[in-house]
């Protein structure tokens, strides 16, 4: 039953608005689900522990080789003293060399490969970071203590060479353990592209040239095939209707909430679902030019140039190693030049480059981490990648969809109400549901499904007519009542209550108006509410100097609706997933920080391609995937929050790196013995201490990060 009831939102020949005219001029063919379980190979986004370097994610279980490298680290920190001192709790025995030479080799090679693997890679690409660093630091270590062991027991050197077996173990021990830290406290990144392709079904029921039925996969539809779409099914592929009628819910790509009627001729995508008729579809084309691919391009795309970013921490960590490499050459250079001993000379130098390595530094960011995404979850926010996390307060725009982010999602009836004195509001409400029994129409099921959560008299009503343009009419004991829009009752210059209308309007609803003999007796509002919690994120988020901007495919009245309602000045309407990345990237080379906050898989390429992604928890796998952030509680005040933690993690973590690293400009260059000239030479013990009261400093500060 077909009837038009508002050209405020809803009037009935536009009720294809929602993202159906996004895609009637172009050419969505659908897409080849074998060529998307290639595609989406390589292009996973590296960013999610940026901290580690990439080699690090196939290294097996981090849990694992930690625990059992802790195995070879205790016995050898139990036994070798702690650049040349003797703790109190440490044990010497016959062949007590032999045995930390063992374990320490063992160390060596299966505990510090992950470090000497990310080096390498991150030598071949020319930027070397944490991972060089630390491969640096134990290698340095490990041979120049089995040079002191060869010394010391082998040589029989009358000059005893101090070896660093302790600080090797320990070092392998606190960097597993900071990496282990990290990536238990931040989710690993699901595949956006994957859960893309599971949209689509496996096969399809294609329609043979003499009127038989084959189920065939879909890789082998092709061009021209005649599919069937029966009631409930997902469409398999792009095309048109060629028979047939239906509504059908495009919510799972859109991301709108109201089902879009389809006749023939229409166009309708791969992926969404087909409501209650059964439709003949004849597919458009194939492979990359379907909707759901040129989705994911985009989705890959963005994901690809995001991963090229980089931690403040690898930054730190690539300006110690030339530091350390700088100062380390220098000092063996003029020391051997002064004293004409290598040994002494060495020795500087390999104290230079141990002091240098993280220990701090390796725990410092890790354990920030582990605290802030703690925070985060019990306030409802997930964390996906950490980087776009610590950079959310420098944002200057937030991004939003409309439907699901700042109004609930669900076109549903919000109101009924009588007009007239003689009709209670549930008369009104059950001869709205007595004239649209019948219909299928989205307007008529939300009016119906009320009337029968109510349990009201739903009558059957005769003559029931379309009125173009309009609304319908139909005969209900023996009295004739139309159902209309707004524009009939200006029109025809109806006395109604205009307030009362106006403020539903204002809160997104499309308004049905009820009449009898003449006289405007009762209103429905069906529409999708704006969230209450969306007008405290708007009016907090300028006080922030943080401009919000609202993105939607719904039509530009709708959006002007909701945006001056919350008061967002600029905002874009009917626009299609590729519309929106545009906008992102546009923004962007102006310079501009963005957040962007969606819930649709129209969403998925700009929430890929904004410099913070923020899914909201109620959206669909495919928008999680693609997202930084999670909003667990699809409440729109979360967003606050995400900025307030954010710019309290990324203060803990500039503190942490100073502590962490910040010692290092001064143990380094003492070390080196630049003040040994007036006596003052940094031994390695007390560079030891040093590095030891660092790393207390900072798992104290970073436990110290509060929300509130």
């Amino acid at each position: 039953m077909e009837h038009n009831h508002d050209e405020m939102k809803h009037n009935h020949n536009e009720m294809k608005h929602h993202e159906e005219h996004n895609h009637e001029h172009h050419d969505h063919n659908h897409h080849n689900h074998e060529m998307m379980e290639h595609e989406h190979h390589g292009n996973h986004n590296d960013t999610d522990h940026s901290h580690m370097d990439h080699s690090m994610h196939g290294m097996g279980n981090l849990k694992r080789k930690f625990f059992v490298s802790l195995i070879f680290a205790i016995p050898i920190m139990f036994i070798s003293p702690m650049m040349g001192i003797t703790l109190p709790f440490q044990i010497s025995f016959k062949y007590s060399e032999w045995v930390v030479l063992i374990l320490s080799t063992i160390l060596f090679f299966y505990g510090g490969m992950p470090f000497l693997k990310g080096a390498k890679m991150e030598l071949k690409m020319k930027n070397p970071g944490m991972m060089t660093l630390i491969s640096l630091g134990i290698t340095v270590a490990y041979g120049y203590s089995i040079y002191a062991f060869v010394m010391n027991h082998l040589v029989q050197s009358s000059v005893h060479v101090m070896d660093f077996f302790w600080e090797l173990a320990s070092l392998i021990a606190i960097m597993l353990l900071g990496h282990w830290v990290e990536m238990n406290a931040v989710s690993d990144a699901g595949n956006a592209l994957e859960k893309m392709a599971s949209l689509l079904p496996k096969d399809a029921r294609v329609v043979r040239e003499d009127g038989t039925f084959e189920t065939i996969p879909l890789t082998e539809v092709k061009i021209g095939d005649v599919v069937q779409v029966s009631a409930g099914q997902t469409i398999p592929a792009d095309g048109h209707v060629i028979k047939g009628n239906s509504t059908v819910n495009e919510s799972m790509i859109t991301g709108e909430s109201l089902g879009v009627k389809k006749d023939v001729d229409d166009k309708v995508i791969g992926g969404s679902t087909n409501g209650n008729g059964t439709l003949l579809v004849e597919v458009d084309g194939t492979g990359e030019s379907g909707y759901l691919s040129q989705v994911m391009t985009l989705v890959s795309d963005a994901q690809k140039d995001k991963s090229k970013n980089e931690l403040l921490s690898n930054k730190v960590a690539q300006y110690l190693f030339y530091i350390a490499l700088f100062v380390g050459l220098l000092t063996f250079i003029i020391w051997f030049s002064v004293t004409r001993d290598s040994n002494i000379a060495l020795e500087r130098l390999v104290t230079v480059l141990i002091i240098a390595c993280p220990h701090a530094l390796g725990l410092a960011i890790p354990l920030v981490v582990a605290r802030s995404t703690s925070i985060a979850a019990k306030n409802g926010l997930l964390i996906r990648n950490r980087e776009s996390f610590e950079n959310a307060h420098k944002v200057d725009m937030v991004l939003m969809d409309k439907t699901g982010t700042l109004t609930y999602g669900n076109f549903e009836l919000n109101h009924y109400d009588s007009m007239d004195e003689v009709f209670t509001d549930e008369d009104v409400l059950s001869i709205f549901a007595s004239l649209e029994q019948g219909s299928s129409h989205p307007l008529a099921v939300g009016i119906l499904k009320k009337a029968e959560a109510l349990n009201l008299d739903i009558a059957h009503a005769d003559g029931i007519e379309t009125i173009p343009g309009v609304g319908m009419k139909g005969v209900l004991n023996q009295e004739e009542y139309l159902i209309v829009n707004e524009k009939y009752l200006i029109e025809n210059q109806f006395s109604y209550d205009k307030d009362r209308v106006e403020r539903l309007a204002k809160q997104g609803n499309s308004m049905s108006f009820l009449i009898r003999n003449k006289d405007v007796i009762g209103v429905v509002a069906q529409g999708d509410k704006i969230k209450e919690a969306s007008y405290e994120l708007i009016k907090t988020l300028k006080s922030m100097d943080v401009e919000p901007v609202m993105l939607t495919g719904d039509n530009e009245h709708f959006a002007k609706m909701v945006a001056q309602e919350l008061g967002i000045k600029r905002y874009y309407a009917e626009l299609k997933p590729e519309d929106k990345e545009s906008i992102v990237r546009k923004l962007q080379s102006e310079g501009k920080r963005v957040m962007m906050v969606g819930d649709g898989v129209n969403d998925a390429p700009a929430l890929a391609r904004a410099n913070v992604g923020v899914a909201i928890g109620a959206g669909t796998e495919v928008v999680i995937d693609s997202a930084d952030v999670i909003l667990v509680k699809s409440d729109p005040k979360d967003i606050l929050n995400l900025l307030r933690l954010s710019k309290k993690t990324s203060r803990k973590v500039i503190e942490n790196l100073w502590w962490g690293a910040g010692y290092n400009f001064i143990a380094i260059p003492l070390a080196a013995g630049i003040l040994a000239p007036i006596g003052i030479l940094l031994t390695p013990a007390v560079g030891a201490v040093f590095m030891s009261l660092s790393t207390v400093i900072v798992a104290i500060n970073a436990m110290l990060l509060k929300l509130d």
